[in-house]
């Protein structure tokens, strides 16, 4: 052990009373930075979890983000007279060749695509009538970018693929009109009416979507929208969602129609979190920045009553590093001890948060505090506490480096 680092530890170990405070608001500090910052990253994970994994990464759909120039401004681009009101080609809506631009999209590396024809009809029972969405479907590929199997309380999608002309419902509508399996329903859209099996109910917890959304086959819908051969939007999951602006760009760029990801259609709820998080960290930083004052305070009192011993220091040939090296020793150790016992209390009150059990009012299900365990946490904690530690020492170890030897000695001659 150097002699400034024996000289650091006398000083701290002399002075118990002081240090034992230092350190333990340094412990509390790591201790409560790491537990709010945790719980509030955690919380963000979570949304953004429950957010991406209950909708589309991204979501092409049979529209073209900038409207399509007419063949006569594309044949003269320079012309002198223009030609307005031109009342565009009748046309089936949809993705036009989609089983080709399927291809593409299932061709980039951690892409899962399925295709879906989505509808508006009309579901009638016992003279009851109800507005839905009508969306067509194929299972096997449906299963691998939507949770809505996970959903499923009776019935699976498979069922539909058994039965062509079987129709999954939610539990609100079924609720509504007393549906259960194997009820006949009617179902009216643009290519008629027609009689279908509920095969399938499902329930997201969301009331609005388990009322009015419904799943039929992807050809089944084709026949009952009028649209043969047609989807009209693509749903992709990916395997990085962070990825997802890119490969939406990639898409659109390659085939046209308009694709959008969920961070670009979540642009005001992902700001939210960023300006919630620089509060956050603003907020567990002070307890950090207060916990160092007591460091200052401390040093700054061994700097005053060791005045005489620094200056017969610097009289035995300490120079003024020796000394400034001395005292931030001192805050570098009082980090160093208090950020190691900060950590294992800050993990252990992220582990009594994450046994904390909620059941909101009108929810069924009980939840727990989301925790965020990443290792990132844990080295922002102990980097933060360390610098203010340091911080805090210099400013006292700078006072102590300017004392003067001589002045000093002849003062207590």
């Amino acid at each position: 052990m150097s002699i400034q680092l024996e000289v650091a530890v006398a000083h701290l170990v002399n002075r118990k009373r002081s240090t034992l405070v230092s350190l333990s608001g340094v412990v509390l500090g790591v201790a409560f930075f790491l537990a709010v910052s945790s719980l509030m990253r955690g919380s963000e994970k979570d949304f953004i979890r429950r957010l991406i994994d209950n909708s589309p990464h991204i979501t092409v759909y049979d529209e073209y983000r900038s409207p399509r120039p007419q063949p006569a401004a594309l044949r003269w681009k320079s012309g002198a007279v223009e030609i307005s009101n031109v009342k565009p080609q009748a046309e089936t809506r949809g993705i036009r060749g989609y089983r080709q631009s399927l291809e593409f999209v299932e061709s980039l590396p951690g892409v899962r695509a399925a295709p879906v024809l989505a509808g508006s009809a009309v579901l009638a029972f016992a003279g009851q009538e109800e507005g839905v969405s009508l969306s067509g479907v194929v299972p096997a590929k449906m299963k691998t970018v939507s949770t809505i199997e996970e959903k499923m309380v009776e019935g699976t999608l498979d069922d539909l693929t058994a039965n062509p002309n079987g129709i999954i419902i939610g539990k609100g509508l079924a609720d509504k009109f007393l549906l259960r399996i194997g009820s006949a329903v009617s179902v009216v859209a643009t290519g008629g009416e027609r009689t279908m099996k509920v095969v399938g109910i499902f329930r997201t917890g969301n009331a609005s979507y388990d009322q009015d959304q419904t799943f039929v086959l992807l050809t089944r819908a084709q026949a009952m929208l009028d649209r043969p051969n047609r989807a009209n939007r693509f749903v992709i999951q990916l395997a990085d969602p962070y990825g997802a602006r890119d490969i939406a760009k990639r898409i659109e760029d390659t085939i046209g129609y308009k694709s959008v990801s969920w961070s670009e259609a979540s642009e005001d709820i992902l700001s939210v979190l960023v300006i919630r998080n620089i509060i956050m960290y603003s907020v567990v930083s002070a307890i950090l920045v207060v916990a160092s004052f007591g460091i200052y305070n401390t040093l700054s009192t061994i700097v005053m009553e060791k005045t005489r011993d620094i200056a017969i220091l610097k009289s035995m040939g300490f120079h003024a590093r020796d000394i400034r090296t001395i005292f931030v020793a001192e805050g570098l150790i009082i980090g160093a001890i208090g950020s190691g016992a900060g950590l294992v209390l800050g993990a252990g009150l992220m582990k009594v948060l994450g046994l904390v059990a909620i059941k909101p009012p009108g929810v069924t299900e009980i939840v727990y505090l989301p925790i965020w365990w990443g290792p990132e946490q844990f080295a922002l904690a102990t980097g933060f506490a360390l610098v203010s530690c340091v911080a805090a020492a210099y400013l006292p170890a700078q006072r102590g480096s300017r004392v003067h030897p001589v002045e000093i000695l002849r003062g207590m001659g």
